[in-house]
């Protein structure tokens, strides 16, 4: 993904499946300037990761 597509997934109103590494995440915020995401990774609120936007992956419908 690039940083584009994540700042649309997170500004979106509907909800966009997004996954790392196979795994259900959430985007909370994205850092354009350094091509990288805060994720929530699944369920968890405690559960954060700071990855690059490239790692991310949207689910396709």
């Amino acid at each position: 993904m690039n940083v584009e597509r994540a700042k649309q997934i997170y500004n979106a109103k509907e909800t966009i499946s997004v996954k790392l590494d196979g795994d259900p995440v959430w985007i909370e915020k994205v850092d354009a300037d350094n091509g990288v995401a805060t994720v929530q990774v699944g369920n968890n609120p405690v559960n954060t990761r700071t990855v690059s936007v490239f790692q991310l992956q949207e689910e396709e419908s």
